[in-house]
């Protein structure tokens, strides 16, 4: 499966097939959000945080990657993500793109 950011995929021909999604909602421990507290009066990275976001946008890929299988899908086109709070100690990350399938 191609994976871009890009419209188009150089030298190859497409059909659209439709928008995909993968999404995934994660929240931290309490320790966590302690740690970062604590962190946030001296200053530097939320490495649980960063953690968490990266397994959170591994996911999220994996989910849209897998709607596209589902469609036969050759590649996923304009590929974002997005995040939002959901509450106060978790997160939504969204990936979505354009599935096609190459003509």
């Amino acid at each position: 499966m191609i994976i871009t950011t890009t419209e188009t995929v150089d030298g190859k021909q497409q059909k659209i097939l439709g928008i995909v999604m993968g999404n995934t909602v994660q929240s931290r421990h309490i320790g966590s959000d302690i740690g970062a507290a604590l962190k946030n009066v001296v200053g530097g990275e939320l490495k649980g945080y960063s953690k968490m976001l990266k397994t959170s946008r591994d996911e999220a890929m994996q989910r849209m990657i897998e709607e596209a299988e589902k469609l036969d899908a050759d590649a996923i086109v304009n590929v974002r993500f997005t995040t939002s709070q959901t509450m106060a100690s978790a997160a939504e990350i969204l990936a979505y793109g354009t599935a096609v399938k190459f003509i």
